[in-house]
C-alpha cells in the first residue's frame, strides 16, 4: 500500500464521476467511501474517521459550499482537508472554496498524475498537522500537570486564629503563574504573610516562583529559629535574615538566570497587633484604618535576587482593632480593558477606601469590579491579593 494512503470520502451526485474517481483512488492504494449528496457526506464524516474529502461543488439539496462551510464551523471536522472537484470553467468557484478553507481543487475530467500529486500533497500536510496537534495536546497536558504541581506550592488552607481574619485571591493568567502568596504560623505564635511577583511569564516564572516561595517558607520555619539558644532572634532580626538569605542564595546561585521577584513579607504579632515587614520592591500594600484612612507601605529594599548582600530595612506598623492590611500584585492596577485603559491605582484606592468588610468580602468586591472592568479583554498578568484584618473586640454587655 502507498505510504501516503488514507481513508478518503468522495462526495458527488453524479454516479459516473463518482465511480471513475473511486476507481483511480483505489488503484493508488486508498480506502474509499462515498456519498451521493452533502447531507449524507456530513453524516458519514460525523460517524467515521476520514483523512481527506473530495467534494463536488454542484449538488442538489446541499451544495459543496454549504458542506464546506459546515465542516469549517465544526470543531471535529474543520481539520479534515477538502479538495474541491470542479469543472474546468468553474475555477472562480474553486478559488472561492479555497478562501473558505478548502485545501485544493481538482478539475474534471481527472488526470491520474495530477490526482495522485494533489491527493499526496494534501495527505502529507494533513499527517504533519495531525502530528502537530498531538504534540500540542501533549504540551497542554504537561502544562496542566505543571499547574497542578504549582498549585501545591500555594496554601490549601489559611491559618485560623482568634481575633484575626485572613483571605486570599489568586487568578493565574496562564496555565502556570509567576505570582505567589503564603500564610503560616510560627512556633512562637506569630503569623507570617507573603505575597510575591516574579518577573516574566510562563514556565520560567513558574519555576522561579516555586524557588522563592520554598526558600522563604523553609528559612522561616527551619530549626535555626526554633531551637533554644543563648540568643533568641527578635522578630525583626528573623525577618531580615529570611529576606537576606533568600536574596543572596538566588543572586549568587541563580544570578545568570536574570530572574528576580518583588516580595512583601509581614510578620504579625497576634497579641499586640504590631507588624514587622520588609517590602522588596513590591507594590506598596495598604493599611486601611478608620474612616477610610489609607496608609501605604512603600518598598524598604530592592527586589529579591538582583543584588547580592543588598540592604533591606525592616519597618514596623501597628494594626488597631478593625484595621485591614491589603497586599496585591501589579496584575490588578495594570489590568487593561478592551480600550487599552488600565485599572489603575486610583481606581483601586477608591474601592479600598469604601472597604469596611471581612477580608473575604473585601477581596471579592475588588475581584468583581476588576472582572467587570476587564470585560472581554484578555487577562495578561496574574492577579493575586491577600488581606489580613484585626477584628474589633466584642462589645461588653456591662
Amino acid at each position: 500500500m502507498n505510504t501516503e494512503a488514507g481513508h478518503l470520502l468522495v462526495v458527488d451526485d453524479n454516479k459516473v464521476n463518482r465511480m471513475l474517481l473511486e476507481h483511480h483512488l483505489r488503484q493508488q492504494g486508498h480506502t474509499i467511501d462515498s456519498a451521493v449528496n452533502g447531507r449524507q457526506a456530513l453524516d458519514k464524516l460525523r460517524s467515521d474517521s476520514f483523512d481527506l474529502v473530495l467534494l463536488d461543488i454542484e449538488m442538489p439539496e446541499m451544495d459543496g459550499y454549504q458542506v464546506l462551510s459546515t465542516m469549517k464551523q465544526d470543531n471535529q471536522l474543520r481539520h479534515i482537508p477538502v479538495i474541491m472537484v470542479t469543472a474546468v470553467d468553474e475555477i472562480a468557484s474553486a478559488i472561492r472554496c479555497i478562501e473558505m478553507g478548502a485545501e485544493d481543487y481538482l478539475p474534471k475530467p481527472f488526470d491520474p498524475v495530477l490526482l495522485r500529486a494533489r491527493i499526496g500533497a494534501s495527505l502529507e500536510k494533513k499527517h504533519l498537522r495531525d502530528k502537530e496537534r498531538l504534540y500540542l495536546k501533549s504540551l497542554e497536558r504537561e502544562m496542566e500537570i505543571g499547574r497542578e504541581i504549582q498549585a501545591g506550592f500555594l496554601p490549601t488552607d489559611l491559618p485560623k486564629v482568634p481575633g484575626w481574619e485572613i483571605a486570599a485571591c489568586f487568578k493565574a493568567a496562564r496555565e502556570v503563574a509567576g505570582d505567589f502568596y503564603d500564610a503560616f504560623l510560627l512556633l512562637d505564635g506569630s503569623l507570617v504573610c507573603v505575597i510575591g511577583d516574579v518577573c516574566g511569564k510562563g514556565v520560567g516564572a513558574a519555576l522561579f516562583m516555586t524557588l522563592c516561595r520554598s526558600l522563604i517558607r523553609a528559612t522561616f520555619t527551619s530549626d535555626v529559629f526554633n531551637r533554644q539558644d543563648t540568643h533568641v532572634l527578635t522578630t525583626a532580626e528573623r525577618l531580615h535574615h529570611v529576606v537576606s538569605f533568600t536574596n543572596n542564595y538566588i543572586a549568587d546561585t541563580h544570578g545568570d538566570a536574570n530572574m528576580f521577584a518583588t516580595v512583601f513579607i509581614g510578620t504579625f504579632n497576634l497579641q499586640d497587633g504590631s507588624v514587622a515587614y520588609i517590602n522588596c520592591g513590591h507594590e506598596p500594600p495598604l493599611l486601611l484604618g478608620k474612616n477610610g484612612k489609607l496608609t501605604s507601605l512603600p518598598p524598604s529594599g530592592p527586589a529579591i535576587g538582583i543584588i547580592p548582600d543588598a540592604d533591606f530595612s525592616v519597618q514596623e506598623i501597628a494594626m488597631e482593632a478593625g484595621n485591614l492590611l491589603f497586599a496585591f500584585t501589579d496584575g490588578i492596577p495594570d489590568a487593561l480593558n478592551m480600550e487599552g485603559v488600565s485599572f489603575g491605582h486610583e481606581r483601586l484606592l477608591e474601592i479600598a477606601r469604601k472597604g469596611d468588610a471581612t477580608p473575604a468580602e473585601f477581596l471579592k468586591n475588588i475581584e468583581e469590579q476588576l472582572v467587570q472592568f476587564i470585560g472581554t479583554a484578555d487577562q495578561f498578568d496574574d492577579i493575586t491579593m491577600i488581606a489580613v484584618k484585626r477584628e474589633s473586640p466584642p462589645i461588653s454587655n456591662r
